[in-house]
C-alpha cells in the first residue's frame, strides 16, 4: 500500500534517463515544421529575391519597364539607384530601381506607342 523510500528513489532515477527521450519526442514536430516552412516558404522567396535583384541590375536604356504602381514606360537613363522612365512623349519620371516589377526587352512596345 505505501511505497518504501528506496523504491521511490529508484523510480525517480529511472525517469531521469527517459526525460531526454521524451524531450526529443516533443521537439521533433517543431523541427519538422521548421524544415517544411524552409523548403515551402523561405527558400522559394529567397530565390525570387535573387532573380529580382539580377533583373533590376540588368536594366538598360530602351528597355520597357513596369513599376510596382503599374506604370509602363521606356527607360531613358540608368543611374546607380534610380532610373528615368518616359511614360508618355516628353513626360519623364524618376523611379527607384527596386520598385520595378517587370522588365521587358527593348523590342516590345510601351503601353501608348
Amino acid at each position: 500500500m505505501f511505497e518504501t523510500p528506496a523504491f521511490a528513489a529508484t523510480s525517480g532515477a529511472a525517469s531521469a534517463g527517459g526525460g531526454t527521450a521524451a524531450f526529443m519526442v516533443q521537439i521533433f514536430p517543431l523541427v519538422l515544421i521548421f524544415i517544411i516552412f524552409y523548403f515551402l516558404l523561405i527558400r522559394p522567396q529567397q530565390r525570387r529575391m535573387k532573380q529580382h535583384q539580377a533583373m533590376v541590375a540588368a536594366v538598360k536604356p530602351r528597355d520597357v519597364v513596369v513599376t510596382n504602381g503599374g506604370l509602363i514606360g521606356k527607360v531613358t537613363k540608368v543611374e546607380e539607384q534610380e532610373i528615368e522612365v518616359e511614360v508618355a512623349q516628353g513626360v519623364r519620371i524618376r523611379v527607384v530601381k527596386s520598385m520595378l516589377s517587370d522588365i521587358r526587352p527593348h523590342g516590345s512596345k510601351p503601353a501608348n506607342d
